[in-house]
């Protein structure tokens, strides 16, 4: 057996349609989407189709639709797009667990004069809803909460947030990078005024994203120009976008292909609960069906990586964005987590097979042993 491949949260293969979908535009269609003759509207046409799929994956209108990079211009876009526009609000709100690029942009509100409210979580990674209503103000412009957590899986209630954060009158902006094609998401239904999402996490392209912004709502460009309907500036990355809206049909089919990725994942947990001194992060409350972020006492989480490495084995000690980082994730920390230091997270994907999770559950135990000696 070759590689297996269970870091599917820091990114997914790029599927072979979407490959397919996406070399046309880097050949013979390779015209500019903002060029008036005729390869430049095929172009735009294609931007358009792909900005349709994207919608519907979401359950949005393809005009709430921006196109951009990716998760961290998403973030970037939505947080410093809110307060820019609407400069009478300054405070800001959020989780002890968001993303590294979401935790980096509310930095610099702090330096640009927003204050920000950083709400706990409990040992699951839970967060107290009515803590969060008591933390929004009169002048909170914004509240962003993620959809999922990018370590452990956990899922954070949007359908209890969402209406209390709006009962309140703030804006709501949803990190959903990790659950945009694991767990379905309606937004025509649910009160989210942004959400962010990254093709390299649904087996599309990396350098891709979007932005969904709720129809009537004022965000100030984070890269001015008339591209975009004037929200991003920027020649259209056709190829990108093509495979983009071609990972969200494909995401929307798979849905139902995460039950059968639950049970793979299950399967693992339930052989790592067996070794001696081993714990699920996050197990007590719902999560992704694809996550599971492993603690072992006595061992750091590095030396367990090398040696799953070895065998052909890739999985990560938490965020990809954090790698290298010797000191303990900041999501365990704020849970408060035993075994901060000695975490494994495995993340599957549609494409992780049965026989692959057996070979995991057979060395396991073994490396573990070597990884504590």
């Amino acid at each position: 057996m070759g590689l297996i491949y269970l870091d599917n949260n820091a990114t997914t293969r790029t599927d072979p349609a979407v490959v397919e979908a996406m070399l046309p535009w880097f050949s013979e269609r390779y015209g500019n989407a903002g060029s008036a003759h005729a390869l430049g509207h095929l172009s735009a046409g294609a931007v358009e189709a792909a900005r349709e799929q994207v919608a519907a994956l979401l359950g949005a209108m393809p005009e709430e639709i921006v196109f951009n990079s990716g998760g961290t211009e998403g973030i970037n876009h939505a947080l410093r797009g809110v307060f820019e526009a609407n400069p009478a609000r300054r405070h800001f709100v959020t989780t002890a667990v968001e993303h590294s690029a979401l935790v980096e942009t509310s930095s610099w509100l702090r330096r640009n004069g927003v204050e920000v409210t950083v709400l706990p979580v409990d040992a699951a990674g839970r967060l107290d809803l009515e803590e969060l209503e008591a933390a929004i103000r009169t002048d909170t412009g914004l509240v962003s909460i993620m959809a999922a957590n990018n370590e452990t899986g956990v899922l954070f209630p949007l359908d209890q947030i969402a209406p209390r954060v709006k009962a309140k009158g703030a804006l709501l902006h949803v990190d959903a990078v990790q659950a945009v094609g694991k767990v379905p998401l309606d937004l025509a239904s649910l009160p989210v005024d942004l959400l962010n999402l990254s093709a390299h996490k649904f087996h599309g392209p990396k350098g891709v994203g979007a932005l969904f912004i709720r129809r009537g709502l004022r965000v100030k460009p984070l890269l001015p120009g008339h591209q975009e309907r004037g929200r991003r500036a920027t020649t259209e990355n056709v190829p990108g976008l093509v495979g983009l809206g071609k990972a969200a049909v494909l995401a929307a089919k798979r849905l139902t292909d995460m039950k059968q990725v639950q049970a793979l994942r299950d399967e693992l947990e339930a052989a790592i609960r067996s070794i001696p001194g081993a714990i699920i992060h996050g197990a007590a409350t719902e999560r992704l069906p694809n996550t599971c972020f492993a603690g072992f006492e006595g061992l750091e989480g590095e030396a367990l990586l090398l040696k799953l490495n070895e065998r052909g084995i890739c999985v990560s000690t938490g965020s990809a964005c954090a790698a290298g980082q010797t000191e303990p994730s900041p999501v365990l920390k704020a849970m408060k987590a035993p075994f901060a230091k000695g975490s494994i997270r495995f993340s599957l994907s549609h494409e992780t097979t049965r026989e692959e999770i057996q070979v995991v559950t057979k060395v396991l135990p073994q490396l573990v042993t070597e990884a504590r000696v």
